[in-house]
């Protein structure tokens, strides 16, 4: 036999002399392995692994296809997109999580109409599928069949919308200063949703949210409680659950509670007129809140026996006040939760000054007089301004002989003087 081949040796010898099994990388430089003292790796494994890189070896990364993960929310739309550099005269195939072929360059191989060609060159092969299930989930193989067969991988995640949540441990009557405990449940979001609470515009610290998995379709049912306080101001309050998912996109999807809360009556009294004098009529109004509304209203006088009345009318009435009407009052509201008093001091003032009635009929009368004074007026400037622009005018007219007089009916004869000499002459004024 001749002499061993001297490169298998060098390489060998390299492969123990490296610090800690140390080999050439594809790039062409040393990379250390985790090598136990004493163990070689086979022979042909250090010869491809410490090669250098040759131009067969970068085509053949040029003839590697590339995808990327991709999320969808389901019933969206999904597409898949794998591309290659160099396709070496081969076909793009994306095949589903079954391994079954979906399309082969622009030939569709399964019959699912959810899924259609987007787009198919020598380079790229993108398909979409419309109606995503959560059954769609998985990884997707794109593969070109070179020599050796090459793939890359997509993992499509689809994420399961949550169902409207439900609040349940509600129970009437509420009563102030109670405590109650409120539950909240959504199923059907994958990954499992959050729970948050809030009472009005105030966030409410529940519990962790719990989650448990349905191992029919992978989703997850969420719940969740919270326990707090309530007063008289939460008395119409809405008590709401939201879930928070990132399947919702930023969308409201919660549940609202109203609750009720009963507590005892409060009440004030109000004057009406609110500064009452002597002989005037007051009312005195006992304005009475709570839940229930109060029924009953108790009027009495302090240091008076026995109490004024008892009367479902919050008012109460004075026809004609009197100085000795002055004094404090008590109104008591009476609901089946307990009973509030109020006190109002009344002062009787003395009485104002009133005009008496003959005295308004003759400013009445005054006022009326006056105003057709200023109208005669007006009528006689007007008359004067008349007369002034149409001032009599004398006419002087010589008459010849008898005939020459005007006629009566148009005329006024001033005669002035007898008759002189030749012609008379005679004046008219119209």
């Amino acid at each position: 036999m001749g002499a061993p081949s001297a490169l298998p040796l060098l390489l060998l010898f390299a492969c123990c002399w490296a610090p800690g099994g140390a080999n050439l990388s594809q790039d062409g430089y040393w990379q250390e392995q985790d090598l136990e003292l004493g163990t070689l790796a086979p022979l042909d494994e250090v010869i491809s692994s410490s090669m250098w890189s040759s131009p067969d070896m970068l085509a053949s990364q040029d003839s590697q296809p590339w995808t990327s993960d991709e999320t969808v929310v389901a019933g969206g739309t999904v597409k898949l997109q794998c591309q290659v550099k160099d396709h070496e005269d081969s076909s793009l195939q994306w095949s589903n999580p079954a391994q079954q072929t979906l399309y082969f360059g622009e030939k569709r191989a399964l019959r699912d109409n959810r899924i259609q060609l987007v787009r198919s060159t020598p380079h790229e092969l993108t398909i979409s599928i419309s109606n995503v299930a959560l059954a769609d989930e998985g990884e997707y193989t794109c593969s070109i069949f070179t020599m050796p067969v090459r793939t890359a991988k997509s993992l499509v995640t689809v994420l399961g919308i949550p169902q409207k949540p439900t609040i349940s441990g509600y129970k009437l009557p509420l009563r102030e200063n109670e405590h109650t405990t409120l539950h909240c449940q959504s199923s059907g979001s994958k990954p499992a949703a959050k729970l948050s609470w809030r009472k009005g515009d105030q966030e409410l610290q529940g519990e962790q949210t719990r989650a448990q998995e349905d191992p029919s379709d992978k989703t997850f049912t969420v719940s969740s409680s919270v326990t707090f306080q309530v007063t008289r101001e939460d008395d119409g309050v809405n008590i709401v659950c939201s879930v928070n998912h990132e399947s919702l996109q930023g969308a409201d999807r919660s549940a609202t509670q109203r609750i009720e809360v009963l507590y005892k009556p409060t009440a004030m009294i109000r004057p009406d007129p609110p500064h009452p004098r002597e002989g005037q009529k007051l009312l005195l109004h006992c304005e009475g809140h709570g839940n229930p509304v109060p029924k009953e209203y108790l009027w009495e006088k302090v240091s008076s026996e026995p109490p004024l009345k008892i009367t479902q009318e919050r008012a109460l009435i004075f026809p004609f006040l009197n100085k000795s009407d002055s004094g404090i009052y008590g109104c008591t509201a009476s609901s089946n939760m307990g009973t509030h008093k109020a006190f109002y001091t009344l002062n009787v003032n003395d009485p104002s000054p009133v005009p008496s009635s003959s005295s308004t009929y003759h400013a009445i009368i005054g006022g009326i007089v006056a105003f057709i004074v200023f109208l005669l007026l007006i009528l006689l400037i007007f008359l004067g301004h008349y007369l002034i622009r149409h001032k009599g005018t004398y006419l002087t007219h010589e008459a010849k002989g008898s005939d020459d007089a005007p006629d009566a009916d148009t005329a006024i004869i001033n005669a002035e003087g007898g008759q002189s000499g030749g012609d008379d002459k005679k004046e008219y004024f119209i």
